[in-house]
């Protein structure tokens, strides 16, 4: 069997383990043989020449091309959603805020709330900052 049909077969084994572990790593591999191939094939060099393409290729293409790659298919960090959106966000106290009870306003909406720490108080038409949201319930804090 000819040289470069080995390293042809030895790509696509590589290109599809790839296909089960999604790293990118084993693509640029496979990258590097069928350089490897390509070299055989078109120059007929020795098989450590061959070799020689075969590390060059994969290294060049794990670091020039992977991190590259991997930027690109990763899932953007986008803006936080649900209950971790409204962190930080400053709301009206409708009721009293102590320790078991109270209400504020957050977008428009009436949450049930209770203070960061428990010895604080916060009367009604006081802007407050949602610290956390733990179940149903806003838990905030006035700033200084």
């Amino acid at each position: 069997m000819p040289a470069a049909v080995i390293w042809l077969i030895f790509a696509l084994v590589l290109a599809g383990a790839e296909a089960l572990t999604g790293d990118m790593s084993l693509l640029m591999l496979s990258g590097g043989a069928l350089a490897a191939a390509g070299s055989t094939w078109l120059l007929g060099w020795p098989v450590w020449a061959n070799a020689a393409v075969f590390v060059a290729v994969s290294i060049l293409l794990l670091i020039g091309v992977r991190p590259a790659l991997r930027r690109r298919i990763a899932p953007a960090k986008g803006l936080p959603m649900g209950v971790a959106a409204l962190e930080g966000k400053s709301a009206l106290v409708l009721d009293r805020v102590a320790r078991d009870e109270g209400q504020v306003k957050l977008d428009g909406q009436v949450w049930t709330a209770r203070p960061f720490n428990d010895n604080d108080v916060y009367e009604p038409g006081e802007r407050v900052t949602v610290m956390q949201i733990d179940g149903a319930t806003a838990v905030v804090f006035k700033g200084v």
